[in-house]
């Protein structure tokens, strides 16, 4: 199996594949939309991209992506993340590199230990540990594992603001899996018009089936201030009756719906 993830060599993103499919294959690329595009045009067998993080939330680019591109979540990983300060030692750290998420989870430890540092964004933690390893006042954001791969020292382990810091990824492909018993459903769903109630019609269908939702969130869909996508995760599978069930009086209700994926819980 071919997996797509974030390259380069050392990102969490590679971390959750292996975890997922320990044997496979990882081709490493620039962004997570690549990731996505790669799996549609069948290039890929899988992709594993962010979708939410414990204490910064939802991945944007990922939520749009899957949105936009005609592929399918066939499973999830949540992965622990542990982030350390990585560098060469030896020299006062100006500059600390990292990717936007990382930056976010240890915003106050760098606000406490490093005030004065210049702060840079990076594709990935791994392009940021590969970054370290050409200046000595460089540091990086990135997991132990980083470290050992681009020749870098653990200056500082776990500095995310908060201990409980974990990343949900999602798994992605081109066909829906079968039901497992033990399963999630993502949905996306556009209201089109704006008016008192019309949320509460729609989750009153999942109540109606008994069917607990693991997470509702909205983003913007970009026709106007105040006019959102709401993406839900439910337990059960699209194959099982109640949620076959309420997706039907769903799709008489909503301007659109769009099933994101039906895969084994992690």
């Amino acid at each position: 199996m071919r997996i797509g993830v974030l390259g380069p060599e050392g990102s969490y993103s590679e971390k959750a594949a292996r975890q997922w499919s320990p044997g496979a294959e990882m081709i490493y690329f620039d962004d997570f939309e690549e990731v996505l595009i790669a799996v549609e045009a069948k290039y890929l067998e899988a992709g594993v991209v962010p979708l939410e993080n414990s204490l910064e939330g939802a991945v944007g680019l990922t939520m749009d992506s899957l949105l936009r591109l005609k592929v399918l979540i066939i499973g999830e990983v949540n992965l622990p993340i542990r982030n350390c300060l990585l560098g060469m030692g030896g020299s006062e750290i100006k500059v600390i590199l990292s990717h936007p998420q990382a930056l976010a989870q240890c915003r106050q430890y760098i606000r406490d230990h490093y005030p004065k540092a210049e702060v840079r964004t990076t594709g990935s933690t791994s392009h940021a540990a590969k970054l370290a390893q050409e200046f000595p006042e460089m540091a990086a954001i990135a997991g132990a594992g980083a470290a050992e791969k681009y020749g870098l020292i653990v200056l500082a382990k776990d500095i995310q603001d908060a201990a409980e810091n974990v990343t949900r990824f999602a798994v992605v492909g081109n066909d829906i899996v079968p039901a497992t018993g033990r399963d999630k459903t993502s949905l996306v769903i556009y209201l089109e018009r704006d008016r008192a109630g019309a949320l509460y019609d729609i989750l009153q269908e999942f109540a109606g089936q008994g069917i607990n939702l693991t997470r509702i969130e909205s983003r913007p869909s970009r026709r106007g201030l105040g006019d959102y996508y709401f993406y839900i995760d439910l337990e059960g599978h699209i194959s099982d009756l109640p949620v076959e069930e309420a997706l039907q009086g769903i799709v008489k209700k909503a301007a659109m719906v769009k099933v994101l994926g039906s895969y084994p819980r992690a």
